[in-house]
């Protein structure tokens, strides 16, 4: 029986987040295959890129040099090559414009960093193994931010 690997780019300007979110996706031991970009500019160089095979899911922060988050979402949403693709703000902004933003820009989840990696461990485990990959859900604003477990 094949595993079939869920395919994640994780997008963030901050070695020691990418890093850290890498060592928790090992530790989880789920059959992922993670690609990284520094910013958003790599990020749409990526997605361009002749025979890419096309990430499932992409982590994407908000904050970053040269072009942000939401420009990266935005320009994402609107190439139809690109609609399957699960985009999950990642974030240390918890400011309800930012998160609102993102919402009203087309991202599919908006999940803040959690400063713990025990708790990045539990929400990026939960995340990945109750999400269907194979068609993106976009959830009523009320849903759409993933919280830690009380």
């Amino acid at each position: 029986m094949s595993t079939t690997l869920t395919r994640i780019l994780i997008v963030d300007d901050d070695f020691a987040d990418r890093l850290l979110f890498q060592e928790a996706m090992e530790e989880l031991d789920l059959a992922t295959s993670i690609q990284t970009a520094v910013n958003g500019e790599n990020l749409m160089e990526l997605l361009h890129m002749p025979d890419t095979e096309l990430p499932q899911l992409i982590f994407l922060d908000l904050n970053m040099p040269r072009k942000n988050g939401i420009e990266c979402l935005k320009e994402i949403r609107h190439n139809q090559a690109f609609n399957d693709i699960v985009i999950i703000i990642f974030s240390t902004s918890t400011l309800e414009k930012d998160i609102n933003n993102s919402f009203d820009s087309g991202a599919t989840r908006y999940m803040a960093k959690p400063s713990d990696f025990n708790i990045l461990k539990q929400l990026l485990g939960s995340t990945l193994a109750s999400y269907p990959f194979d068609h993106p859900i976009y959830p009523d604003r009320e849903s759409f931010e993933i919280l830690p477990s009380s």
